[in-house]
């Protein structure tokens, strides 16, 4: 049997499970859940369980492939690439700025918390903005052509 059929019975199984445990948190419903500890522990954790377990499965998959990949292809290239990932966060980093914030609630956010958050969004305004300007290129070259 091929690798490939043994992940589909498996998604299979792993989707029948869930769909099973996803129609007990139906069945029991909303105010049953939020109103008792005990049975929210006996329909949602199960349900989390295999959450939790699909998660592991898909990181040690990704990990796995990305370490063939980086062993059996151009690691100069790949390297190149996350160096250049490292820099615009770091240039993302130095762009932000943080002040402490307090929360309607009363929780205060730390000035390196607010700081981290900010940088996060301005790599993810250069990434994407690099994102776009690549495939507008990319359409010009083409129009060209």
């Amino acid at each position: 049997m091929t690798i490939h059929k043994i992940l589909k019975y498996l998604a299979l199984a792993i989707g029948v499970i869930g769909l099973i445990l996803w129609g007990r948190v139906l069945w029991t419903g909303d105010d049953a859940i939020e109103s008792s500890a005990s049975v929210q522990a006996s329909v949602v954790t199960p349900f989390l369980i295999v959450a939790y377990v699909i998660f592991a499965i898909i990181v040690l998959l990704v990990l796995f492939f990305v370490i063939k990949g980086l062993f059996s292809g151009n690691i100069k290239r790949t390297l190149i690439a996350v160096g250049a990932f490292l820099l615009v966060i770091v240039i993302a980093y130095l762009l932000s700025g943080g002040t402490e914030v307090t929360m309607n609630d009363g929780e205060v956010i730390s000035a390196n918390t607010v700081h981290w958050v900010s940088a996060g969004l301005i790599t993810f305004y250069i990434l994407a903005a690099t994102a776009v300007l690549l495939m507008v290129f990319s359409g010009i070259q083409k129009l060209i052509k």
